[in-house]
């Protein structure tokens, strides 16, 4: 396929709004591609080269894309500064552009071109991407440009997530959303959505067959459900274990022996990043491992040898950084708490009860004899009672609360469900808890914030059955003058010159700066309300709302996607209004 086809058929998903619309469209174009083109294409409409743990990396500044477009419009880098602030879409600007290229390339040769501009790097590199591109770019139309142009900038904003490719597969598939529960199971299995592409375009449903655990691809995490009172807890899933809850970097861990007798070791972010360069000193933790093969699951934490006690999580973010990483290892040490086991030597154990698969955790960590692993401690419950002793005893330690989980519980990659719950303190019967939220845009603010040109956030939580991003709060209390300045700067590199066409906002709600859903905050709030101008959980309104949210921290490590959802509003909605401790 041309790519200046596939431009246009981005085009068209871009203008489209209706969620329907834009699943049979996508289902219409993959139904088109070749397998190869059908696994590029899978990844370049989320705006990525490749799967997440693999990462794309052009490395590609603002300022050298001021170059790439004053070469194309033959103007200057001046004019091109002034056509960025009106429009604020690099796509957008290149697209305005009036050459005619002489050539069609295909899909496989323009992901090839953006392969090698990936590469380009060492001394000279900054002007010798800056030619590479402009040359790949006036080898197609400006249409086309204006999309590759926004790859490369790593903001392609089509508006969907990889929740709605899985439904179009389906519907390329058999004309309707049944086959998504099989598709879905793959992809939670082996999360790279081009493979599972390539494979449906080439041989369908049974195609999917050949997909299973595998060694260094992440599994899509599993995720809790909430409850509020320990006896809630027990009157949904009876006498369960239950673990404290730690505050730190979820991380699955993957090792293995190499071709070469080497083991490696890979940790994934619970948003599917590689994160194994920021951890030597777990890493090195796992070297004495007896097992070929490992894969589990555990939060990092930063550690006071001093007084033994975990740290916070913004003493543990401080981690996760590309530079001086040894010297932070050694004056920032973490442990690495695990609590549960997926794959040994061959051996899947994600559809083993949990009862069964806590032994073979304990086996196989214990195995390492390294101070830095701990496994997580794991109690029976069997009233509620006894829950709430658990809960109480975790919270005296300075521990947000605790996880119950169900006894025979299989580990169910993707899924949020209730063979995990949360218990995080509450107080008083309101809401004392902390909100994920996705930030939409922001205000400019009166008084002395209008100095820093940011002065109120505007929110909002994903819903997954939308797939889309509705609000929930205006935010304007937790950040300290220097934070709001650095949060406007976060802000603006996400910044969109329209509402986008994943976020549902009411008129009247409408930010002065629209942001891209990407960044996640996290909000404690009082209480969830009823809202007549919030659209979280609204069919007609009234929707949810966060009663005197307050700004506590950035959560870097999660995807906006991994934000709080609104079936999780409703529940905590529901059940806030009744519980006194």
């Amino acid at each position: 396929m041309h790519f200046s086809y596939l431009a246009h058929r981005f085009s068209l998903i871009e203008r489209t709004s209706s969620r329907l619309e834009i699943m049979q469209l996508l289902a219409e174009l993959f139904a088109m591609l070749s397998p190869l083109e059908a696994r590029i294409v899978a990844y370049l409409v989320l705006g990525q080269m490749r799967p997440p743990f693999l990462g794309t990396a052009f490395n590609f500044a603002a300022k050298g894309m001021e170059y790439v477009a004053a070469r194309l419009l033959h103007c200057s880098v001046a004019e091109v500064a002034v056509l960025i602030e009106q429009k604020g879409d690099w796509g957008d600007v290149v697209s305005q552009g009036t050459w005619q290229s002489t050539i069609e390339l295909d899909i496989a040769t323009v992901y090839a071109e953006l392969e090698r501009l990936e590469d380009i790097s060492g001394s000279g590199s900054f002007d010798a991407k800056i030619s590479f591109l402009v040359q790949l770019l006036r080898s197609v139309d400006p249409l086309s440009a204006g999309y590759i142009v926004r790859i490369v900038m790593q903001n392609l904003r089509l508006g969907f997530s990889d929740m709605t490719m899985l439904d179009a597969f389906s519907w390329m598939l058999q004309g309707d959303k049944k086959a998504k529960p099989l598709i879905e199971r793959a992809y939670n299995l082996v999360a790279d959505i081009g493979r599972i592409a390539q494979l449906l375009v080439a041989g369908g449903l049974s195609a999917l067959k050949s997909i299973s655990v595998e060694v260094g691809v992440p599994i899509r995490p599993a995720a809790a459900e909430r409850l509020m009172t320990a006896e809630d807890i027990i009157a949904k899933v009876g006498p369960c274990f239950a673990q404290p809850k730690y505050d730190g970097f979820r991380l699955q861990v993957h090792s293995c022996i190499d071709e070469s007798g080497n083991r490696v070791i890979k940790f994934f972010s619970r948003n599917l990043l590689d994160m194994s360069s920021m951890f030597p000193d777990l890493a090195q933790a796992f070297s004495c491992m007896p097992y070929r093969e490992l894969i589990c699951e555990g939060e990092a934490l930063a550690y006071d040898e001093a007084n033994g006690s975990y740290l916070p999580f913004q003493e543990t973010v401080k981690r996760k950084r590309k530079h001086q990483v040894d010297m932070f290892a050694q004056d920032m040490p973490l442990r690495l708490v695990l609590f549960d086991i997926l794959y040994r030597d061959g051996i899947s154990y994600i559809d083993t009860p949990l009862d069964e698969r806590y032994p073979i955790l304990q086996e196989s960590i214990g195995a390492c004899q390294s101070s830095v692993l701990d496994v997580a401690e794991q109690v029976v419950c069997d009233s509620s009672f006894e829950l709430e002793s658990y809960f109480l005893a975790n919270i005296g330690q300075g521990l947000e609360g605790i996880m119950a989980k169900r006894k025979n519980g299989i580990y169910q990659p993707g899924k949020r469900n209730f063979n995990w719950i949360k218990l995080k303190r509450i107080e008083r019967g309101l809401l004392d808890d902390t909100i994920d939220t996705v930030v939409l845009g922001y205000y400019f603010g009166q008084g002395r914030r209008a100095a820093f040109g940011i002065g109120a956030l505007l929110v909002g939580v994903y819903n997954k059955e939308r797939d889309c991003f509705e609000t929930i709060a205006k935010i304007g209390t937790g950040l300290k003058d220097h934070e709001w300045v650095a949060m406007k700067k976060t802000c603006d590199e996400e910044k969109v010159m329209q509402q986008p066409t994943d976020v549902t906002v009411a008129e009247g709600l409408f930010p002065d700066v629209w942001v891209a859903p990407r960044i996640v905050i996290v909000v404690r709030a009082d209480e969830i309300t009823r809202s007549p101008i919030h659209t979280a959980g609204a069919t007609k309104f009234p929707g949810f709302a966060l009663r005197f949210p307050r700004f506590l921290s950035i959560r870097s490590d999660k995807s906006a996607v991994d934000a709080t959802t609104v079936q999780e509003i409703q529940e905590l909605f529901a059940q806030q209004k009744r519980v006194v401790f």
